[in-house]
């Protein structure tokens, strides 16, 4: 009975406050926070010699920071009062969870290309992506969204829930501040190529398995065989080791072809095509994405529900 309350019910309290709010925009964020002490130290650290091992103290420092707090904040909590548990375990995995804001960003795309033209898609764009879109077609902007829907189904969905199921909120939150990390050191240039390195190979690895998971559950959950080939055909394809799986899946899923070659930061990047029609997508599939999305969350909180069930209890 313990399992229910203290890791179901929270749980599920938190994935219908994310269906009903998204985002919580106007309240204090757990992810504005790691941003800010990532921010912080960076500017400190990232200067001089030595800025590859910088970077990773860095990381493991604020990883293992993270955890350990909220690892405290919890077993206090639950010694004191077993409601403020659950209330503060259910707010986090609220705040841990992302697939409606994350569906809201794609949407708000379609919307401004849709209503006000090709000059603010691409503006809308520029949000949620870090290439250039500003000579984006209306195609190309379509699957830089989808693409991107895809990977942070990953990132955003699958891989926060793997990790509260495995090390509950503690592990929730420590998978975001590495994931946050990435987000704000992880790229190649001048400035981040040394510090920000450790950051972008330990995001690589914890997503490892969810982003496997994420490929093979948006294949299941449309009952796409072509998805499900293309996952083990193309998933290798991309210059990441992770973001190709569930772009395969949906790419055989919509049967459509991503990749090829995006401008970012003004450096042409050639990456390998993911698919083999290059057919012309419609606005309207944007709802397929919406029920691919919904319906992954919903089962992998199935999944945790039926791993975590006394079921001997039951009988």
């Amino acid at each position: 009975m313990e399992q229910i309350k203290y890791i179901i019910i929270p749980l599920l309290i938190g994935y219908v406050l994310d269906l009903i709010f998204g985002d919580p925009r106007k309240l204090p964020h757990p992810i504005v926070g790691f941003g800010n002490s990532i921010s912080v130290l960076t500017k400190w650290l990232n200067k001089g010699k030595n800025r590859l091992i910088k970077g990773a103290i860095m990381c493991l420092f604020l990883a293992s920071s993270v955890f350990a707090l909220f690892y405290l904040f919890s077993y206090l909590l639950l010694q004191l009062n077993e409601y403020a548990y659950i209330i503060f375990t259910s707010v986090f995995v609220f705040y841990g969870l992302a697939n409606k804001s994350l569906l809201q960003e794609g949407i708000e795309v379609f919307r401004h290309l849709n209503s006000f033209g090709l000059e603010a898609g691409r503006k809308r764009l520029s949000w949620i992506v870090g290439r250039d879109t500003s000579q984006l077609s209306e195609q190309e902007i379509r699957l830089a969204v989808f693409e991107t829907l895809s990977e942070n189904l990953s990132d955003g969905v699958v891989a926060p829930l793997f990790y509260y199921a495995i090390g509950g909120v503690p592990g929730m939150m420590c998978y975001k501040m590495i994931n946050t990390m990435d987000s704000m050191i992880g790229y190649k240039n001048e400035k981040y190529i040394l510090f920000g390195r450790f950051a972008a190979r330990l995001d690589d690895v914890v997503n490892f398995i969810p982003a496997r998971i994420t490929a093979f559950l948006m294949s299941f959950v449309t009952l796409s065989y072509r998805g499900l080939k293309f996952i083990f055909k193309y998933g290798k394809a991309h210059t990441s080791p992770n973001a190709g799986y569930p772009e395969s899946a949906l790419a055989g899923i919509l049967n459509c072809r991503f990749g090829g070659p995006h401008d970012y930061g003004g450096v042409s990047v050639d990456k390998p095509y993911i698919g083999e029609n290059d057919r012309l997508l419609k606005n309207e599939e944007i709802n397929k994405i919406k029920y691919i999305n919904h319906a992954v969350c919903f089962v992998s909180i199935l999944i945790i529900i039926a791993c975590y069930l006394p079921w001997n209890s039951l009988f």
